[in-house]
């Protein structure tokens, strides 16, 4: 069990529950947490400099900085142009009334008519069809996939809609907070003349509903959604589409020579078409719906994205501007039922019924805080350009990794790392092969924005606390808050100490419990079980602003696994000189095994320019600190030698061998762990950091000897899911039970090689591969990723 102490008074009255901490306040001075930097909070979101240069310069002014925030949910009597008592309680009803709704019709005739529908319409049509002439059977088609896709939004249904959303939005959070900073970028984007396509996170069934009711807040008109089939209804796709929605056909998922799959495809580009000519704004999910078992990134997502892209390509609009979309909730509403093992369709009336039990369960008590990030826009036109100029030779993970884990080599290829989880849909496999490359690095690139702009909140604070640091829980919270400003990511909260950590802890309190100790003081114990994994995942959230830090942290802990036991005091590890190469060599093998969907990494960003950032990163932070040798040029001395042998200055986007140079000057540069009083603590903190994905990593080694194969993917993973929970029990550690952990792990083994997949009449079968079918070698396995985990 983890502790913390919450310094109090005493009270005079106190009837001894645990329920009467959460009403009457903790009743201490009061300390404020100012999330600033200097003046500013860390302005989050700027586009990528290196792919998009023009965007970065002309859709930012450092005027918008200084813009605040907006509460989207807070209507008042002067939101409205009326006054007066009845006013006063009518004011949602009259708001809603009041949104500007510019018409959109869908033009089926259009889509009929475009040319991509009447290049497949010869191939369908009989024999005495004449030419230009549309035959009936054929319209009917169209028109049936259209009504399948999408439908005209119906004003009155929007007002209305929003009226009762604005209502729910108020029983079910405190905020929802909105940059006016951002929103402003985006308006000058969509001043410019060419559609936005929002391109967002996606954490909660909700997140389709809240942006549109935003951006409709906001004047940016109806949000045409891209909404996933699989999640809705027929009832609920039917009052969808009139609200905006659009649902891509089944029958353009059917194979590339299906007549059907022609026609579907060719209607769902003329339709994306017509909604990007008349300026409508899109929205595309690029992750899984939540719950989702399987790869971070959506196929469905990458299939619209890719609509869009073939739109730019062809011509049809000169250009669209790409908007990295976020959304982050203290605590993500509850699903009406359980995504991980559920794959029904949710039901309108299901839907319904849930609002009501998560209403009632909630109360006012448990209100959660929502921040909406919006990234800065960039040009698609200008991204495809710029973007083919960083691609390079890529390998395999077992290309990479497995002569390293064998110990048949200890050179790692000066190449990336190809992998590539999310499955190519029908739409997306219709395109060329480098355009789905660009797609797919696009969509990863977009997702690496939207996660950087997204805030951390006051529940991701309070779970990691309590999981890996758990000592004075308000002294740590403002020095946490603090570290994750300073890496420049932004909080979704401010005010009194106290009163955040009291509001974190309201929520957190299904697996907390607070008890009341001698002196007024508090006790912070976790309910031991499965309420860790949850914490875990809350705890995730915080990851990206310290993946660099713990990235660096855990390959240091590799470098000096063989060289000082790991139960070792610190000055003894200090001592240890460790190499640049070394530590360039260790954070390579990391990153490698680890799966890019942590990572994110920017595919114009190479690896060793991100082993640079790791080491700078383990330097500012005060971890690691400059060993000068006898004889050694000092670290601080920036000159060049042999300048004429080498350039001064090489463009950002060459990643050749040439930045081997780098390698080879750095070969006399050591480094030690500083021994300044705060860094054990906080080496291990990050080392925590990364702990459930290394340990699932490891049991999943563990085991390879006991699991029954051949199995389907679906199946090993599920019988390593039960090895985790079993572990868990045993050893006291949940954090790591987690079904997509499982699946990561499996996926992870089969790109290195060790499971191999067979054809079978039942569909693919993993098996152990060859090398791996030895008990040493699974042994080797999983030393090699033991020594990244810091116990």
């Amino acid at each position: 069990m983890l502790e913390a102490r919450l310094q109090t008074q005493q009270r005079s009255s106190q009837n001894g529950r645990e329920t009467s901490l959460w009403s009457s306040g903790f009743g201490m001075k009061l300390e404020a947490v100012t999330p600033f930097l200097g003046k500013y909070r860390p302005f989050v979101g700027r586009c990528c400099q290196t792919c998009t240069p023009k965007s970065w310069e002309s859709l930012f002014h450092r005027s918008i900085m200084d813009l605040g925030f907006c509460n989207v949910i807070l209507v008042k009597e002067e939101n409205t142009r009326f006054r007066g008592w009845l006013v006063r309680r009518l004011c949602y009803f009259l708001w809603s009334l009041e949104q500007h709704i510019p018409p959109c019709q869908d033009a089926p005739q259009k889509i009929v008519e475009s040319a991509g529908v009447q290049n497949v319409i010869p191939g369908r049509a009989p024999g005495g069809a004449g030419a230009g002439q549309v035959p009936s059977h054929v319209k009917r088609e169209v028109q049936r996939i259209l009504g399948h896709m999408q439908a005209p939004p119906r004003p009155i249904l929007i007002r209305l809609f929003s009226w009762a959303l604005l209502r729910i939005l108020n029983c079910f959070f405190l905020n929802v907070q909105l940059h006016k900073g951002q929103m402003k970028m985006v308006h000058k984007a969509a001043q410019a003349g060419s559609p936005l396509v929002l391109l967002s996170t996606h954490k909660s069934l909700l997140d389709g509903i809240l942006l549109p009711f935003v951006l409709l807040s906001q004047g940016l008109g109806v949000l045409r959604v891209a909404w996933d089939p699989r999640t809705c209804s027929p009832i609920l796709r039917a009052l969808l589409k009139k609200l905006g929605g659009l649902f891509l056909p089944p029958e353009a998922s059917l194979s590339l020579d299906s007549s059907e799959g022609v026609l579907a495809r060719a209607v769902v580009h003329a339709a994306v078409e017509q909604l990007l000519v008349s300026g409508q704004p899109l929205l595309i999910f690029l992750e899984e719906p939540p719950g989702a078992q399987g790869p971070r990134l959506s196929a469905l997502g990458q299939t619209w994205l890719g609509l869009v892209v073939q739109v730019v390509q062809v011509g049809v609009v000169p250009d669209a501007m790409l908007v990295p979309v976020a959304i982050t909730y203290d605590l993500v509403p509850d699903a009406p039922r359980d995504t991980y093992h559920a794959s029904a369709p949710l039901g309108l009336w299901t839907g319904a019924l849930a609002v009501l039990r998560s209403l009632r369960g909630w109360g006012c008590s448990r209100r959660a805080c929502v921040r909406v990030h919006l990234a800065q826009p960039f040009s698609l036109h200008e991204y495809i350009i710029n973007a083919r100029s960083c691609w390079g030779s890529r390998q395999t993970l077992e290309q990479l990794l497995q002569p390293i884990v064998l110990g048949q080599c200890t050179v790692v290829p000066d190449t990336e790392k190809e992998q590539e989880w999310t499955p190519v849909t029908g739409p997306l496999l219709a395109l060329k092969e480098e355009d789905q490359l660009l797609v797919r690095r696009l969509s990863r690139h977009v997702l690496n924005a939207s996660t950087a702009s997204s805030a951390v909140m006051s529940t991701a604070i309070m779970a990691t606390l309590l999981l890996f640091k758990h000592q004075k829980l308000l002294g740590e919270f403002s020095w946490l808050t603090e570290e994750t400003l300073l890496r420049g990511f932004d909080v979704g909260f401010s005010g009194q100490l106290q009163c955040l950590v009291q509001h974190a802890l309201s929520l957190l309190r299904p697996h907390v419990a607070l008890l009341r100790v001698q002196q007024g003081d508090l006790l912070v114990v976790l309910r031991p079980g499965p309420g860790l994994t949850h914490l875990a995942r809350l705890s995730s959230e915080l990851l990206p602003a310290f993946l660099s830090e713990a990235v660096g942290a855990c390959a240091v802990r590799a470098l000096l696994a063989g060289r000082v036991p790991p139960e070792g005091p610190w000055e003894l590890q200090g001592i240890e000189l460790l190499s640049q190469n070394q530590l360039y060599h260790q954070i390579l093998l990391l990153m490698h095994l680890l799966p890019q969907d942590l990572l994110l990494l920017q595919p114009c960003q190479s690896s060793y320019c991100y082993c640079q950032e790791v080491l700078d990163r383990l330097i500012q932070c005060g971890l690691l600190v400059a060993e000068e040798t006898p004889g050694s040029r000092p670290a601080c001395d920036t000159g060049r030698q042999r300048l004429s042998a080498k350039l001064l200055w090489k463009p950002s986007g060459d990643f050749t061998d040439s930045d081997s140079d780098d390698f080879e000057e750095a070969e006399g540069r050591y480094f030690r762990l500083s021994q300044q009083s705060r860094c054990p603590d906080f080496f291990l903190f990050l080392c925590r950091l990364l702990s459930p994905l290394l340990k699932a990593f490891a049991q999943a080694a563990t085991f390879l000897h006991q699991g029954q194969l051949p199995d389907t993917e679906s199946g090993y993973a599920e019988q390593l899911f039960r090895f985790l929970e079993a572990t868990a029990q045993e050893e006291g550690f949940f954090e790591c039970v987690d079904p997509n952990l499982a699946i990561s792990a499996v996926w992870t083994f089969r790109d290195l090689g060790v499971l191999q997949q067979t054809p079978s009449p039942a569909g693919p079968m993993l098996h152990l591969s060859r090398p791996f079918a030895s008990r040493d070698n699974q042994e080797k396995l999983e030393q090699f990723i033991r020594q990244f985990i810091c116990g």
